[in-house]
């Protein structure tokens, strides 16, 4: 865990934005779990049916992913819930983007997939690892904290693998398939930064009030529901597919 320093008194500020960030996760979680890694029913026929070089396209696609898909904005909340300097948040923002692009320009390539209930419920507990993380819990239940920038560069290499997945059962077209692979790719990283920047805008004001100390871990109890919510969506339905 990367304990947060005491919280700042604010001049002027309140629970505002901790009461903000705590609703977004209520919201998070009673969202359908099943949006996670969807792609729109015309997003879906564009990929289906479009062949040749489409940057422009592809770039918009992978921004509109990453910023709508909460299971990775999730996991981004929990890792820099507690980083504070830009150098740090930026090195593990880094280990996540390698992880996920890694997988999911070689798993689309080598039309490596993984089954999509069982990636998004490894998803899932992606996030109910990095609450739990946040929360000390590792330390407490066994003595040992494990090593908080192995861990992002796994669960980026599975988050790749969840957007691989999908691709792949849409059959994207050969016909340019690397340089559009590689422009979807730039537009996830490009929605990243966009998700960051809102994630950062309500962070540091949240933490700059009395309240943040307290609210952290309500946030991370929740964001940890929310996981535990996403596995058990996806479980089911890999019992019942």
């Amino acid at each position: 865990m990367i304990y947060p320093p005491p919280p700042k008194r604010g001049t002027g500020g309140n629970a505002l934005f901790g009461r903000f960030s705590i609703a977004a996760l209520l919201l998070l979680l009673t969202a359908q779990s099943a949006l996670a890694h969807a792609v729109t029913l015309g997003d879906k026929g564009y990929i289906q049916e479009v062949t040749g070089v489409n940057i422009i396209p592809f770039l918009y696609l992978g921004a509109k992913h990453m910023v709508t898909g909460y299971d990775h904005i999730l996991f981004l909340f929990g890792v820099i819930f507690f980083l504070y300097g830009m150098k740090q948040i930026g090195t593990y923002v880094t280990l996540f983007a390698i992880g996920h692009s890694t997988t999911m320009l070689a798993g689309v390539w080598f039309n490596f997939g993984i089954n999509p209930f069982v990636i998004d419920a490894i998803i899932g507990f992606s996030v109910v690892y990095k609450a739990l993380d946040n929360l000390g819990a590792f330390r407490a239940w066994f003595g040992v904290q494990p090593d908080t920038k192995m861990a992002t560069l796994i669960f980026g290499l599975l988050h790749g693998f969840g957007l691989a997945s999908k691709i792949i059962d849409y059959n994207i077209s050969p016909d340019g398939l690397l340089p559009n692979l590689i422009a979807f790719n730039v537009g996830v990283e490009i929605g990243q930064l966009i998700a960051l920047a809102a994630i950062l805008l309500v962070m540091n004001r949240w933490r700059a009030t009395p309240s943040f100390a307290r609210q952290a871990y309500t946030a991370n109890v929740l964001m940890m529901t929310a996981g535990f919510a996403l596995m058990g969506f996806q479980l089911v339905g890999l019992a019942v597919a």
